[in-house]
């Protein structure tokens, strides 16, 4: 009967903790939590409508912590609104009760945010270490979804210029059996290579990024690449072919912030101004 209780927990466990914003309350009612069942019950049933900047957003979570002091789901929520307001003092009050209470959900979350919006890297790769330094099983991707945990961490890297240790991290991230590859992995340890001249490797990873997911991006840096080498007239030809790229939906974007090896208009037209 046990282990039966032990799967159902698991199960719910894994909806509860998907992409999906709201948790499975019915998860707190499995494992015998009442007052988080409760708290859960409280939003679930009056979070519609409700604007996360709103007072009434804000006082709901508050009554839902009032309820269960544990529930870290409000604490995130509030959380929430502060980072995109650029309220990053408030933003980690409440993010770090959010992490106190449940830190297998919420230091990824923290540890990625930190990257995005804090350019704290440090504290994002000692946020994911500590939390790989307890966790079993898959590892989860970044708070939005857009990278794999492990390319957080190896991104943090990139930008305390430790281009080498980034790349160790990608490359056996990217040979592990059953890995699946995110829409920008190519290109960033493309430009990692382009980076510390290692320009064949450069060429392949874009030809690779390319196949996987094409962007104005990688032609881009091919573009780069190639100058680099001195063949400048194919260099031409894929500067040409990134500005062609340059629209939403073959270019890198995130609507709160200029991604890392994100490319612009200006970019292009100074590498064409050097061939």
């Amino acid at each position: 009967m046990r282990q039966l209780q032990t799967m159902a927990a698991a199960s719910l466990l894994f909806a509860c903790f998907s992409l999906k914003a709201q948790p499975n309350c019915s998860y707190f009612l499995c494992l015998g939590d009442t007052a988080q069942y409760n708290a859960c019950k409280l939003v679930e049933e009056n979070i519609g409508g409700h604007y996360q900047f709103s007072r009434e957003f804000h006082q709901l979570m508050d009554s839902a912590i009032a309820i269960c002091p544990r529930f870290a789901y409000a604490y995130r929520e509030k959380a929430a609104p502060y980072v995109k307001s650029g309220n990053f003092i408030q933003y980690m009050k409440n993010m770090e009760l959010a992490v106190k209470h449940d830190p297998g959900t919420y230091l990824p979350i923290r540890a990625s945010v930190r990257c995005k919006f804090f350019a704290d890297h440090q504290g994002a790769i000692d946020d994911i270490n500590l939390f790989l330094s307890t966790h079993k099983g898959d590892i989860p991707s970044s708070h939005n979804g857009t990278y794999h945990l492990l390319v957080v961490k190896a991104l943090c890297y990139k930008n305390l210029n430790q281009p080498d240790t980034a790349i160790a991290i990608l490359e056996k991230l990217f040979a592990t059996e059953g890995y699946y590859l995110g829409g920008f992995d190519y290109l960033h340890l493309g430009v990692l290579y382009l980076e510390t001249g290692q320009y064949e490797k450069a060429l392949s990873t874009f030809e690779s990024q390319k196949q996987q997911n094409n962007l104005a991006e990688h032609e881009y840096y091919w573009a780069v690449t190639l100058n680099k080498l001195k063949q400048k007239e194919e260099a031409k030809a894929h500067l040409a072919k990134a500005r062609e790229l340059l629209v939403p939906g073959t270019q890198m974007h995130d609507p709160y912030h200029e991604m890392i090896d994100q490319i612009y208009l200006v970019d292009i037209e100074k590498l064409e101004a050097q061939l």
